[in-house]
């Protein structure tokens, strides 16, 4: 019998709405000897981002002289899943997504402006539970800016499927293992631009137009909630200078 993923009721199985994120959380800095840092989560997804840089770029074969060199690592923690994975599959996996998330990232990066230097980019999968794409480039967009690199504009993601003929916001892992078709969105909330459009599945036009408004519409969202966290941040920061100073 096929799974329903959304009740005569309109909940899913998590109990939301379709159009429903699931809950967000985010710590900046909280890597005190990087350059950069952030948790962030996306419901039981959890994601830690850590940046370093810019630097002296270690190989100078690699040294580009009009901008920076952006490096980006993805890994999963052993741990993260719960289940024993194989580890080609799991390797190859890693090599695509450290790829895909370096030049989601590299694109709001301004670059020009740092040019002989290296920035490096480290994301680790700590809990998951589906949207880890997603949950990556918005806890390094966050390390980033903590790190203090210069960006045209954060960049935040979100994903979102079609289960049921229904689209879904930001799925979870049993959501995610449906079958359904599935699709992630980078996006520059001031700019209003796409950085990052990844769909899996063949579908209709009018399926797909339903599915990205939704992600772009999750993005936004996600965008307002890590502006909020950088700015109190900030103002930690500089009360905590305030009393350094008395």
């Amino acid at each position: 019998m096929a799974t329903e993923f959304v009740s005569p009721e309109g909940l899913r199985l998590d109990g939301r709405r379709p159009p429903e994120m699931r809950h967000l959380h985010a710590v900046v800095g909280v890597v005190p000897s990087a350059d950069g840092s952030a948790l962030f989560h996306m419901g039981n997804t959890q994601v830690m981002a850590v940046v370093y840089g810019p630097h002296e770029v270690h190989n100078k074969a690699h040294q580009l002289h009009d901008k920076a060199l952006v490096r980006c690592e993805y890994s999963m923690a052993a741990f993260s899943t719960g289940e024993r994975r194989r580890r080609g599959k799991t390797d190859r996996r890693a090599t695509e997504l450290s790829l895909v998330i370096g030049q989601t990232l590299e694109a709001a990066i301004m670059t020009h402006l740092l040019p002989r230097s290296q920035i490096d980019i480290y994301v680790q999968v700590l809990q998951a539970d589906g949207g880890t794409r997603a949950a990556c480039i918005n806890a390094a967009s966050m390390a980033l800016a903590d790190a203090g690199i210069p960006m045209r504009d954060l960049v935040v993601s979100c994903a979102a499927g079609y289960l049921n003929s229904t689209p879904l916001l930001d799925l979870n892992y049993q959501e995610d293992s449906g079958g359904g078709p599935d699709l992630v969105v980078g996006y520059f909330p001031k700019l209003e631009k796409l950085s990052l459009l990844q769909m899996d599945s063949k579908v209709s036009i009018e399926t797909f137009e339903k599915v990205l408004e939704l992600a772009t519409e999750g993005a936004k969202a996600v965008a307002t909630f890590t502006r909020e966290k950088l700015l109190e941040n900030t103002r930690t920061l500089a009360s905590a200078r305030g009393h350094l100073k008395i």
